[in-house]
């Protein structure tokens, strides 16, 4: 149980990757009041731990009523996942962290930003979807998805209180050494992808 803690994490960790979302939070909370900064980071992490409940808790009946196999699932996953793993480790924004910057429509609630684009999708896009039905699927009783949960709880904390003392991280670290963490991530988030495809391969095969 302890292992796949630590696994969870590190998949989570890679895949949100709360170094590379600090300027994205920064950039997208500019000019908002720091009251308002904080209810973004709020809304982001919320909103990405609902969409993960929903899936981890569903994804049965989601693959059942598309037709879908968890194998198939997993190598999809994998080479999307390490499609976002080669654009970090090259120091390119992936899709996932892409910020539609020609949208112009006004919000009422200036914070609702913390929802769409924060929360989804780049907190909780396609591949930290499929990393946690991954991890649920691996070992589908109870006691596991309850702690594939708390770990992306726990995930969404650290998340939380990297963007509300996001400036003060970026001054103390520096922009240098903080895009270097996030190439590492990209590394770890490569060996993630590849050991998803890895299990599922082995999985369609013994299917046949």
């Amino acid at each position: 149980m302890p292992a796949f803690a630590l696994q969870v994490f590190l998949g989570f960790f890679a895949i949100m990757n709360p170094f590379g979302n600090v300027p994205i939070f920064l950039g997208l909370v500019e000019g908002l009041s720091e009251t308002d900064a904080k209810k973004v980071a709020l809304k982001s992490t919320t909103t990405a731990f609902s969409v993960v409940l929903v899936f981890a808790l569903g994804g049965n009946l989601i693959f059942r009523l598309f037709g879908i196999s968890l194998s198939a699932f997993r190598i999809a996953g994998g080479v999307l996942i390490f499609a976002i793993a080669y654009q970090l480790l090259n120091g390119r924004k992936s899709h996932q962290h892409h910020l539609h910057q020609n949208e112009t429509e006004e919000h009422e609630d200036p914070t609702d930003i913390g929802i769409t684009p924060l929360g989804i999708p780049i907190l909780a896009g396609p591949g930290t979807i499929t990393t946690a039905m991954s991890f649920v699927g691996k070992r589908a009783d109870w006691p596991h998805i309850f702690l594939v949960l708390g770990v992306f709880a726990a995930m969404c904390l650290i998340t939380y209180f990297f963007f509300v003392y996001s400036e003060m991280l970026i001054q103390k670290i520096g922009l240098v050494f903080m895009n270097l963490l996030s190439r590492l991530m990209g590394l770890i988030l490569a060996v993630v992808a590849v050991q998803m495809i890895l299990i599922g391969v082995q999985q369609a095969l013994q299917a046949f």
